[in-house]
This record gives C-alpha cells, sequence and structure tokens, in this order.
C-alpha cells in the first residue's frame, strides 16, 4: 500500500483500466473477478484448473491470488482476461527481476520458483498446466497479432503520459486559484 499517492498511481490506474477493458471487450463481457461471473470464472481457475493450490509452487490450504501471466501494467501489457490469470500464493506472486532489472516472463518466473523450492522435476508438469490454460483452456487468452499489441501498446502509454500530465496541470490550476482566491481571505 502506497504511503502517499502519486501522478504516476493515478496513470497506472487509468492503464488497469484500459487493459481490463480490452480484456472484456476480446471475452464479450465484463469480468469483475469481485463478483457475479467473474468471481465463479476465478474461483473455477483456482480450484478447478489448478486444484485449488498455487500455479507456481504447488502450495494448498494457503490464500491463493491473482496473478496475470502477462503482467497487466504498462510494461507488458497484458489483459485482465480469464486466460491470463492463475492462483498464486503470496510469495510467488512477487515476479522475479532479470538481471538487467526487468522483471521475468511467467515461465521464466516459475523457472526460479521451482528451482528456489528444490521443485524442478515439477517444472514441465506446472508449465504445461499454465499453458493448457493460458492457450487452450476454456478461458484462454486472445491471440493478439502484433499489430493489435502494438496498439494497445501505444494507447496504454499515451493514457499513461495523458493522465500524468492532468495531475500537474490541476496542481498548477489549483496554485493559480489559490493565489487569486483563497489566500486572499
Amino acid at each position: 500500500m502506497a504511503v502517499h499517492n502519486t501522478d504516476a498511481d493515478s496513470a497506472n490506474t487509468a492503464v488497469r483500466a484500459f487493459l481490463t477493458k480490452v480484456g472484456e471487450f476480446y471475452l464479450g463481457k465484463g469480468f469483475n473477478t469481485g463478483n457475479g461471473w467473474g468471481k465463479i470464472v476465478w474461483k473455477t481457475i483456482r480450484d478447478d484448473v489448478f486444484g485449488g493450490a498455487c500455479a507456481y509452487c504447488g502450495a494448498k490450504n494457503v490464500k491463493l491470488s491473482i496473478e496475470h501471466l502477462i503482467m497487466f501494467n504498462r510494461s507488458e501489457y497484458g489483459l485482465h482476461h480469464p486466460g491470463n490469470i492463475v492462483p498464486v500464493c503470496e510469495p510467488c506472486n512477487k515476479r522475479s527481476k532479470r538481471p538487467d532489472g526487468n522483471y521475468a516472463t511467467w515461465d521464466e518466473h516459475l523457472r526460479i520458483v521451482c528451482e528456489q523450492h528444490g521443485q524442478l522435476s515439477t517444472y514441465g508438469v506446472r508449465l504445461a498446466a499454465i499453458r493448457q490454460h493460458h492457450l487452450k483452456g476454456e478461458f484462454r487468452y486472445p491471440d493478439l497479432s502484433r499489430e493489435e499489441k502494438e496498439a494497445i501498446r501505444v494507447i496504454a502509454s499515451s493514457l499513461y503520459q495523458n493522465i500524468k500530465a492532468e495531475v500537474d496541470k490541476s496542481l498548477a490550476l489549483y496554485k493559480e486559484l489559490d493565489k487569486s482566491f483563497v489566500s486572499k481571505r
């Protein structure tokens, strides 16, 4: 939880809202995992597809949260879509970083988790289960063309920059109003 909110926080929230809407566009309906149909789908993925276990380490009887395989952010532009989510435990929900400082892909992260838990022998089975869900399962992720991915990236990047700029403009406007009206009391 942020100690204070920044212009980047509001911009990131706007990008995630956009990625949610694009995911819903491809899905053909809303996907709110907090209630209704979306919650039922999330529980199906968590309990039926992955057996109530962490998709990465296999932990059971722990609190599981949503992990977006293609990260749900302005660097990877993963959609909020049933085919892009898997259940993970809290430790596994912290994506590994590569030596260059960039986040690992989900399959790189899976390998790291399996190595850290001394479970490298389970890597192939877990990889196949996640790929089956992500690419071929009932709720498979949309097969986006290079052009579609680029369009999502361009719009999300523009949205991020525009929201940050709006926060700065709003502060400048407030300062001007404060100087003209508020401070004259």
